[in-house]
């Protein structure tokens, strides 16, 4: 008989929780969800108040028969997902579908795993929280309903496959507007100015007051400046002050690690996942800038003992997000004390962050003196101000400084110093420059500066912002941009000896890494929604339907009924789009006619991405069809880049029996030989390709493949131990298995061994994460 059973959601917490609570106690993981709407219909009944059809997936039946069992032998099952809307929801369904009663039943939540933490909530436990149960039912019920009923609109109007919802279309739509507003860019070109003086001290770095248009008025201004007499017409110094950022959010602790430790939003879910159930970190999804009274008496007197009283500061934040819950707490250290974790290298260095960032917010603020000189002279119009700060007092800058989105961002306050000067000082330019600059177009969001976006619109909720943005990368609707950039050709113009020189320069303009960047299949798709169903893509009612989802979770609203005037509205705009007759599919564009055949030549949106069609699908004899390369795209291609594409494939002979071609597919050109391809390099043009440079392609690949195969094996060949990016693993039929730390010499498992690995882990119950099968929006 079990006196005690307790139902956390993962494995890892279960652990964690299982060191704190004694032999009296039994902790099991549900894995997430143990049930969710029918996934081969809508599993809502529209014409019964949008009940959900719920059913317990075929991967969590023994997980199920295993939780029941051991609910029935229990004196007590303490229900203790976690604290928000989701959590609330997995201990309903648990309760309901364990069949537990309500005198044998807690339900009790906990923002950090301590064993204070765990110890409190079972002395005060509650009941499940109805209100939050119905907020998240509306959410995962208009969700479904959004991408059921427009999901097969888009395969008929545009191609089949594709998806729509209610989040993830917005978060496109966003990607998509930021595109239309750098191509509609036109960059004006301006002049900016910089002087060095030589001072009875030292140097002094001043930047002209004023842009100015062009190379005309660059070289009067220079041609002035070679004949002028500056001096020192005004110093100003004003003390500033500098307060600390805030503890962490969801969000902020996203954008954060993007940029300092380059992470993406989903890999910063992960790593702060495993730093909550390892109780080293309070609960990681949270929109709450609030401290509790024992952090802050702890942070007080780390700051207090290591650094001492005078960088001591106690701060309140209160955040200004829709439907922010400062019940919960601001991500935060649950031991400030422990300065370092164990764990590997990502935990490590995000735990870092987060401590830093929780003990600086509670630090006194930096004094800085800012010095700013102005630099005149006789008929010269304008002037030159240098400027710069001197730290008077660290203050929190001492252990953190915030990060921006600038490329800049990790430059200290107080880092240029200028040297003694005095008003009225005369000053010698050493040399003055006027360098050509270019306004900058809008910069393409990150996965981290589009999260900030979609806070500032009130789009999503801490638990949707890494699922949203990983979904519309899985959908291929957007993608990690690689633009190399293009050459652009720039003017210098220097003054120095009372000479003006001009020198022409070359730089890269336009390249872009790791942004994201609308695909054409996202480009077309939101075209068409954004057309059909402006309710739905609308920025301002995304953010209602929030809200009314917050008034659902107070209790202030009926869900069924917040779903029923959505539906009323949005099923009818449904059936009006999906019986619309379109002469061509949306995005297909007809180029022109093939001048060898006559025959039409159309670019469009295929089954596996954008391609272009000569013929018509009627004709007698089959169309053809061409792949775009990535660098193209259906909304600008001409009818002469398109037929060039179908140059391509061409044979070049034959290595070893077997025939040499080359051809073009989605990710570029490629070189095919026995039914293996290989990728032909940026700098060589596949027209030009010729038979020895196609061999000497395969054999690199051959070399490359020999190194990455550790094992393979005569009785199965298609199991195989390959070295990858993350280490030695085993390869079989299509699935990828984790070797065992034991193993220490994976080049000597024997088949058997292998076989025994493979079966285990096949064995395993499979963990379903709720970042992307219960938030996928």
């Amino acid at each position: 008989m079990v006196k005690n059973l307790v139902i956390v959601e993962s494995p890892a917490k279960a652990k964690t929780i299982g060191i704190f609570l004694g032999p009296d106690y039994t902790v099991m993981s549900s894995y997430g969800h143990i049930r969710d709407l029918a996934p081969n219909n809508l599993g809502v009944d529209t014409a019964n108040g949008f009940q959900p059809e719920y059913v317990i997936p075929d991967d969590k039946r023994q997980l199920v028969r295993d939780l029941r069992k051991a609910a029935s032998q229990a004196s007590m099952v303490w229900l203790a997902s976690d604290e928000d809307r989701e959590g609330e929801a997995i201990s309903w369904h648990l309760y309901e579908v364990l069949g537990l009663k309500p005198d044998k039943t807690r339900r009790i939540v906990f923002h950090e795993i301590t064993k204070d933490a765990i110890l409190h909530a079972i002395q005060h436990p509650r009941e499940i929280d109805l209100n939050l149960v119905d907020a998240q039912q509306a959410r995962r019920v208009l969700d479904r309903i959004v991408g059921f009923e427009l999901s097969p609109v888009l395969w008929r109007k545009i191609r089949p496959a594709l998806s729509a919802g209610r989040v993830q279309s917005v978060a496109v739509r966003l990607i998509v507007e930021r595109e239309e507003e750098i191509k509609a860019f036109r960059p004006e070109p301006y002049f900016r100015v910089t002087g060095r003086f030589a001072t009875s001290g030292g140097t002094l770095d001043g930047e002209y007051s004023r842009r100015l248009t062009d190379e005309a008025q660059a070289t009067r201004l220079l041609d002035e400046c070679a004949k002028a007499s500056f001096a020192i017409s005004d110093i100003n110094v004003k003390p500033l002050r500098k307060s600390p950022a805030p503890p962490f959010t969801t969000s902020t602790l996203q954008q954060e690690a993007s940029r300092k430790l380059g992470f993406s939003v989903s890999k910063t879910m992960m790593v702060a996942q495993h730093l909550y159930e390892a109780g080293h970190i309070t609960y990681m999804r949270t929109d709450s800038l609030n401290l509790s009274t024992l952090a802050l008496n702890s942070i007080a007197k780390v700051v207090g003992s290591t650094m001492g009283e005078n960088y001591l500061k106690r701060r309140t934040y209160h955040t200004s997000s829709k439907g922010a819950q400062e019940a919960h707490e601001a991500i935060r250290p649950t031991y400030v004390d422990r300065q370092t974790i164990p764990g590997n290298s990502d935990e490590q260095r995000l735990y870092a962050l987060i401590w830093k960032r929780t003990v600086a917010s509670q630090m006194a603020d930096a004094e800085l003196e800012k010095t700013t000189v102005e630099i005149e002279a006789p008929g010269v119009d304008g002037h030159f101000t240098a400027s710069g700060e001197v730290i008077k007092f660290d203050g929190f800058l001492r252990l953190y400084i915030e990060g921006t989105d600038d490329d800049n961002d990790m430059a200290a306050p107080g880092s240029a110093l200028l040297p003694p000067v005095a008003k009225g000082e005369s000053l010698t330019p050493s040399l003055v420059e006027a360098t050509q600059r270019f306004t900058q177009a809008p910069p393409r969001y990150t996965e981290a500066s589009l999260v900030k976006k979609m806070e500032e619109l009130g789009i999503g909720r801490p638990s949707t912002y890494a699922p949203t943005i990983s979904t519309i990368q899985q959908r291929e609707y957007v993608e990690k941009g690689e633009r190399p950039g293009e050459p652009r050709r720039f003017l210098v113009l220097d003054m120095a000896g009372g000479k003006i020189s001009r020198t022409e320069k070359t730089e890269n303009t336009g390249s872009d890494r790791g942004k994201l960047i609308p695909t054409d299949t996202g480009t077309i798709v939101n075209e068409f929604l954004t057309r059909y169903f402006p309710n739905v893509l609308d920025y301002n009612f995304t953010a209602k339907v929030e809200e009314r989802f917050d008034k659902i979770a107070e209790g202030d609203a009926e869900w069924s009924r917040e779903i029923g005037d959505f539906y009323d509205v949005f099923h009818p705009e449904v059936k009006q789009a999906s019986d619309m007759r379109l002469e061509h599919r949306v995005g297909e564009r007809l180029l022109g006619q093939d001048p060898a055949s006559g025959r039409n030549v159309y670019v469009k949106i295929g089954r596996f991405g954008p391609v272009v069609q000569i013929g018509e699908s009627t004709d007698e004899e089959k169309p053809q069809f061409a792949s775009l390369r990535r660098d193209q795209s259906v909304l600008d291609i001409t009818l002469p880049e398109a037929l060039k594409l179908f140059e391509l494939p061409r044979t070049l002979g034959t290595f070893e029996d077997a025939e040499v071609s080359v051809g073009l597919g989605r990710f570029g050109p490629y070189v095919k030989h026995a039914g293996k391809f290989v990728s032909i390099p940026r700098d060589m043009a596949p027209l030009d390709v010729t038979l020895d440079q196609a061999i000497a392609l395969i054999e690199d690949k051959r070399q490359a493949e020999t190194k990455k195969t550790v094992k393979e094996f005569a009785e199965d060949p298609d199991v195989k131990i390959l070295n990858g990016r993350y280490g030695v693993y085993i390869h079989a039929a299509g699935n990828n298995y984790k070797i065992p730390k034991t193993v220490t010499e994976p080049e000597r498992l024997t088949i058997e061994e292998v076989r025994e690995i493979i079966a285990k882990q096949d064995a395993a119950p499979k963990r379903t994460s709720r970042r992307t099968s219960t938030r996928r929006k």
